[in-house]
């Protein structure tokens, strides 16, 4: 305990150096704890903590917490950048707002006295490890000890083989970051491989000219039709997806939950409801009224999990298989998944009259909306019908057919009554409402791309997404309760940085953003609600959605921001996602349940570790879908260029405007040197390019017709030429705003782009450039490199 101060609120600098001392586990009332305020001073001590914030001395991690700027959690996903003079390894953070944040914290690496499989690395590498703080003469902030190395150096580049006439071949990339960047294969050393293979490929040293030469070392099978477009995504992103011979074998000799041990809830007729293509259903669900006469207008709900802990035991072959994975990756063609097949889509799949072991809740909701109580049990349930959720809201609104008939007065309006029981609960709690459609791509029998449709938002989706909710909040108050190591679900707050930028966008369409006291999901509510119907809608969304932070898994609980909750775990999908399976141990060693527990010896440090670790896999999942989808997209419009479409303006960078197309949802770029014959400048408070003569602004969000110009299937890319003019808005632009063009200009990036080689003459030579081409003269536009960007 720090000594008390005898004159009020002590020095912005012991404050400091006490949030120094403390990285990450500090709030106001520690604060005012430690230095022994009085209610009187707290008061200060809250607006000295706000000035600090405000000029970047400190900032708010979470909802309380307060650290300094760029502190690092204890355990963290680090990649080696180099060494230092020494020859010591420096890494840096692999998750890093550079935009947000400025340059990321650099961590020396400190060699282990004892070498450890599995946690040697070199330059390249991805890793898990632990840091701690350091003041160091050479500007190192932290330095670290290496836990794992996640992912090694790559030295080779995945690629399709293209065969030439004369023999050998050519290696194209599939990054886009690498796209045109083609590797010459020599004859004797293409390993046999066949035009259109996935193939990995060595960089040789080779001559200064020409095409880099490179040697095939690994085939991985034809990528010639779309069916097999996921394998790139697979290979790139290095997703397990052979299933080890022990684990294997663990599924194979696995047999049904058995009664001993649990509760029998046979003939409580639970029911699941998923997409029409889902292969496992491991939640089920069924509510009634509740008979209490002291909660009367409430219900019971009960939630129904497979019991995957039963057959995935901590340490087993199956568990170290699933960690590695960390979670299930879904294409449009195949899934990816955690779990062998036998437990997923067998075991642990609570099919329609199977008895299936589950883990359940039982939850008491009062007429408010408002969670009375809950309690877990583990059960041996069986399922009375598998529904999808356009066949559940169908008979709910009076079109029921042969299955849903017998359910609809005994299950599914039951079921419903208790949803808009609980969405009153959701109401007051107001979480973040976002109105962002999500696209789905559906396949023709050939693998090929039938079309892309947005699924209608139904009831029934709403319906499961609040009693999941519900019931993960439930396993996290449990878990906090019993003062047992738990992965939480997070989603910081925004930072100060990003609401900045938030409220300088939205005063220049005139919206406002008061922002006062806490930071809530309610206040980007009233936003999105003032902006409902008008042209900017899109746009608004699409911005609040770029404000917020991206959600995680930590063994710190720093609440989850968009669904406004103090305490959240994921609980409901044990059979996807590896952090439910730690929570489901959790329970069993909570409520002494039976085998499958947490371990004793199960210890906060090394579920961070493992919070860290099923964080990357899952960031490492979401970018190979979105990469495939980017591929199937580009397969489909292939042999459409050429042709128009509309679309819209959905991100606007240096390198030029990105758009998102109507129909197919696929993402293209139009190069800033295409977009006419001036400089535009890179106005980042209103998400635009705008022209420094003509004043023409094209913004995120503008409705626009594109010409394709050019597809690459294999990189998932497109480019554009842009059709629509763009409008000269002078009331909002900085050049026809008189006074204001000083002060706005200083918040514009200043980037020039080079629309031709003409263009970047000097001005002077201007009106002789005009006069050479009013007389006819022909000048081939410019074809500058740097100007080309596939990378969204």
């Amino acid at each position: 305990m720090i000594k008390k101060s005898d004159i009020g609120l002590p020095p912005r600098e012991a404050i400091v150096a006490f949030i120094r001392a403390n990285p990450g586990k500090v709030g106001t009332k520690d604060i005012a704890r430690a230095f022994g305020l009085k209610n009187a001073d707290r008061a200060a001590l809250k607006q000295l903590l706000r000035e600090l914030v405000a000029n970047g001395t400190v900032k708010k991690s979470g909802r309380k917490k307060i650290v300094e700027p760029a502190t690092l959690p204890a355990t963290l996903v680090a990649d080696i950048t180099g060494r230092d003079s020494d020859g010591e390894l420096i890494a840096k953070p692999a998750e890093w707002d550079e935009a947000e944040q400025s340059e990321p914290p650099r961590i020396r690496i400190h060699p282990p006295r004892q070498a450890r499989p599995g946690a040697t690395a070199g330059v390249g590498d991805r890793a898990l490890v632990r840091v701690e703080p350091i003041n160091d003469a050479e500007g190192i902030a932290y330095r670290g000890r290496v836990l794992k190395v996640l992912d090694q150096a790559r030295n080779r580049v995945l690629g399709i083989f293209k065969s030439n006439p004369g023999g050998g071949g050519r290696l194209i990339p599939v990054d886009k970051k690498q796209a045109g960047r083609e590797l010459s294969i020599a004859p004797d050393d293409t390993k046999d491989a066949k035009d259109g293979d996935l193939i990995s490929g060595d960089l040789l040293r080779g001559r200064g000219y020409g095409l880099p030469a490179g040697r095939v070392k690994e085939r991985f099978g034809s990528v010639a039709t779309e069916k097999a477009i996921s394998l790139i995504a697979i290979h790139a992103h290095e997703i397990p997806r052979v299933v080890w011979a022990a684990s294997s074998a663990a599924a194979e000799a696995a047999q049904p939950a058995p009664l001993k041990g649990r509760e029998d809830w046979r003939e409580l007729p639970l029911i699941t409801i998923d997409p029409p293509d889902a292969k496992d259903h491991d939640d089920a669900v069924h509510a009634e009224p509740d008979p209490d006469p002291s909660n009367a207008g409430g219900v019971i709900v009960h939630v129904a999990i497979a019991d995957v802990a039963y057959y995935v035991r901590p340490g087993s072959a199956l568990d170290r298989d699933a960690l590695i994975r960390g979670n299930s990756v879904y294409f449009p063609d195949r899934v990816v998944p955690m779990l062998p097949e036998r437990i997923s889509n067998n075991l642990c799949s609570l099919v329609p009259g199977e008895p299936r072991g589950a883990l359940a809740v039982r939850m008491v909701i009062g007429a408010d909306g408002r969670k009375r109580s809950h309690s877990f049990h583990r059960v041996l349930m069986r399922s009375a019908a598998k529904l999808s959720y356009a066949q559940a809201q169908a008979a709910i609104d009076g079109k029921p057919d042969d299955i849903t008939g017998p359910l609809l007065e005994p299950i599914l309006k039951p079921l419903y009554a208790a949803y808009e029981v609980a969405k009153r609960g959701r109401d007051a709690r107001d979480p973040l409402d976002l109105d962002i459609p999500e696209r789905k791509i559906l396949l023709k029998k050939d693998g090929t791309v039938d079309c892309v449709v947005v699924p209608e938002r139904l009831d029934a989706h709403r319906l499961i997404e609040e009693f999941m909710i519900s019931a993960n909040v439930a396993a996290a108050e449990l878990l906090e309760k019993k003062a047992l190591p738990l992965i939480y679900r997070v989603h910081d707050e925004p930072t100060v940085e990003k609401i900045h930028a938030l409220q300088e966008f939205l005063k220049t369409l005139d919206v406002p953003f008061a922002k006062s006291g806490a930071l809530r999901p309610s206040l980007f509510n009233r936003v999105l609600t003032l902006v409902a119907g008008q042209d900017y809608e899109h746009l608004v969304n699409e911005v609040v959605l770029r404000s917020q932070a991206q959600a995680e898994y930590s063994t710190d609980n720093y609440g989850h921001f968009g669904l406004n909750l103090r305490r959240y775990a994921h609980f409901t999908s044990p059979i996807r996602r590896y952090a439910d399976l730690v929570v489901h141990r959790g329970l069993l060693r909570a409520l002494n349940l039976g085998d499958g527990a947490l371990p004793d010896s199960e210890t906060p440090d090394h579920l961070a570790e493992v919070a860290a670790q099923i964080s990357v896999t899952e960031r490492r999942a979401m970018k190979a879908e979105r990469e495939t989808a980017d591929r199937l997209i580009a397969h489909h419009l292939a042999d459409r260029v050429g042709a128009t479409f509309q679309g819209r303006i959905s991100g606007v960078t240096r390198a030029g405007l990105f758009i998102k197309l109507d129909d197919t949802g696929a993402d293209g770029l139009v190069p800033i040197r295409t977009l006419g014959t001036e400089y535009f400048d890179y106005d980042e408070t209103r998400h635009a390019l705008i022209g420094q003569r003509s004043g023409a602004m094209h913004r995120l969000g503008d409705v626009v017709d594109v010409r394709l110009v050019e597809a690459q299937p294999v990189a998932g890319a497109l480019r554009f030429e842009l059709l629509t003019q763009a409008d000269v808005l002078v009331s909002r632009h900085p050049r026809g705003a008189g006074p204001r063009r000083k002060s706005t200009a200083k918040r514009n990036t200043k980037t020039k782009a080079k629309a031709t080689q003409a263009d970047a003459r000097p001005r002077h030579k201007e009106k002789s450039r005009k006069k050479n081409q009013k007389a006819g003269a022909k000048r081939k536009p410019g074809t500058s490199k740097k100007g080309r960007s596939w990378t969204p």
